[in-house]
């Protein structure tokens, strides 16, 4: 996970340090002051480096004690960062102030580095965020209603309610976090749904997480049943094992939602009734970019014998997929995924995941077609600011308007 970003952390450590040890230790004549000054700049960052290059040097995506990565981040968040910032705000600062003295050629009178009050106040700013976005902010929970109407919906499933949730990441639920993902289940059973569907990522790495959380996860229920498909994280690829290793725990994975009650639908379909009409669940494997995240979706066997005219919603996690292969490949009306996270922060309404995906979170239309991104329940970091967990009420509404 950190290998990405490896360089940028040791460069972000090493130039600021750099900048301020020069600044604020070699420009302080009181030796004891500089040996101080010296200690609280320099441990810090030796640590985290040794921290970074141990990360690195370590096979698996993550390590198998989520603790440890988390602490790690937030120690990345709480202190390199800042320390990048602010240093950078000062460099700035005295370069702006040393052009004004030049300009204006007052010798005696030296500028006001501005930098360093921007720099405190970003500081300050990114220090909320950090402590905010680990507490408060992953605790929240938010129920978002929306409505789909289509004039291909049976009469019978006018007022259809599904729920959808996804990317709950039950490995990040550790036992101080374990009551938030009952309180999600709480919520979830609360809307009294027709139908429950989850679109994947229910683990970080691999399946050993999912077992204590089993009770919680098998409390799930609605009147036709919970369904779900797989994530990315649900392929065990973030692990460093044989392939024999990684199948067994798909495998199990799997084996796992079934026994939670839940109907796992990997390039297959169920057909839901009322009276004498239906319609079609239908789940596809994980169709990302066959690079950084398995393509297994398959349109066709996914909805094999599904008639044309049939109300389909379709479950994939990844939302790239739906342009790709579920637009023009079937006739599907509504597509549920999730995958995305909106990246755990928002700011006035802007994530930085829309510079990634066209469809990140909320209900996009593509004609009378609409697709639902869920920002997610959780998260491998245990992380959010501006986006709280979520829970979506589609209520499905039957449309005079022809198609």
């Amino acid at each position: 996970m950190i290998t990405k970003i490896f360089i940028p952390i040791l460069l972000a450590i090493i130039l600021s340090d750099t900048w301020l040890f020069r600044r604020y230790v070699i420009s302080k004549a009181d030796k004891k002051v500089r040996k101080v000054r010296c200690v609280l700049l320099l441990l810090p960052s030796l640590l985290m480096i040794v921290a970074t290059v141990a990360l690195v040097m370590s096979k698996d995506f993550a390590p198998r004690d989520f603790s440890l990565m988390n602490t790690y981040l937030f120690l990345l968040a709480t202190i390199v960062v800042p320390k990048a910032i602010y240093a950078l705000c000062t460099f700035l600062g005295h370069i702006t102030s040393r052009t004004i003295r030049t300009v204006t050629k007052r010798t005696h009178h030296k500028p006001r580095n501005y930098g360093r009050i921007v720099g405190f106040i970003l500081v300050a700013a990114i220090w909320y965020v950090a402590v905010y976005g680990c507490t408060t902010g992953f605790s929240q929970v938010k129920v978002r209603h929306v409505e789909y109407r289509s004039a291909l919906l049976p009469a019978s499933f006018d007022g259809y309610r599904i729920v959808h949730f996804s990317d709950a990441h039950v490995g990040t639920y550790d036992a101080l976090r374990q009551h938030l993902l009952q309180q999600f289940a709480d919520s979830i059973n609360a809307q009294r749904a027709d139908a429950i569907v989850f679109t994947g990522d229910l683990q970080n790495r691999e399946p050993q997480e999912i077992y204590p959380h089993l009770k919680t996860l098998s409390s799930l229920k609605a009147v036709d049943g919970v369904y779900s498909v797989l994530g990315n994280h649900d392929y065990s690829n973030y692990i460093n094992a044989d392939p024999s290793t990684r199948l067994a725990n798909e495998r199990e994975t799997m084996s796992l939602e079934k026994q939670m009650g839940w109907r796992l639908l990997v390039n297959e379909h169920h057909s839901v009734c009322r009276a004498n009409d239906s319609i079609v669940i239908a789940g596809m494997a994980n169709d990302g970019d066959g690079v950084h995240f398995p393509q297994n979706g398959n349109v066709s066997a996914t909805l094999k014998g599904v008639d044309s005219k049939a109300f389909v919603v379709m479950l994939q996690h990844d939302p790239t997929a739906w342009r790709r292969k579920i637009l023009p490949q079937s006739n599907a009306q509504l597509t549920l995924s999730g995958h995305t996270h909106a990246m755990q922060f928002s700011i006035f309404g802007w994530s930085p995941v829309q510079l990634i995906y066209r469809e990140w979170g909320g209900m996009f239309y593509e004609g009378s077609r609409a697709i639902n991104v869920s920002t997610g329940m959780g998260g491998f970091i245990p992380f959010r600011f501006g986006v709280p967990g979520e829970i979506v009420v589609i209520t499905l509404r039957k449309s005079n308007k022809k198609i």
